[in-house]
């Protein structure tokens, strides 16, 4: 799979740092996260499937990591470094073991299926 990303080469050099540094603290955060954590739940307040995945993971008896970022109303312009980042549209961004697994309707495929435990080497 191939993601389409402007390439580097059709950025004109005045304007790559302000491209390369966008709210790039937030990235960093949540990669120093997947970083430090088995499971990360990157969410928004307000939003009920943020809330949802974390009771699935709640429910299996995992441990993971939440990073909230605004709501509805607030710090869009944050999280879309992160959607610009993962290309994933949506909320929550969940990562296991360093991988994006997608959301909340994600996570639950995973469960049901069995996978989230292999994922986790069997800790689901």
């Amino acid at each position: 799979m191939s993601r389409s990303i402007l390439d580097e080469a059709h950025i004109h050099p005045a304007i790559r740092e302000t491209v390369a540094s966008h709210h790039a603290d937030i990235v960093q955060e949540v990669q120093a996260a997947i970083a430090g954590n088995a499971v990360v739940v990157v969410g928004m307040a307000q939003n009920p499937f943020p809330k949802k995945a974390r009771r699935m993971l709640e429910r299996q008896g995992l441990a993971f990591k939440y990073l909230e970022y605004g709501n509805y109303m607030s710090s869009w312009r944050r999280r879309n470094a992160l959607k610009m980042w993962t290309g994933w549209p949506t909320f929550p961004m969940i990562f296991v073991k360093g991988v994006l697994i997608g959301g909340a309707g994600e996570l639950q495929k995973l469960i049901e299926g069995g996978e989230l435990a292999r994922l986790l080497g069997g800790k689901a």
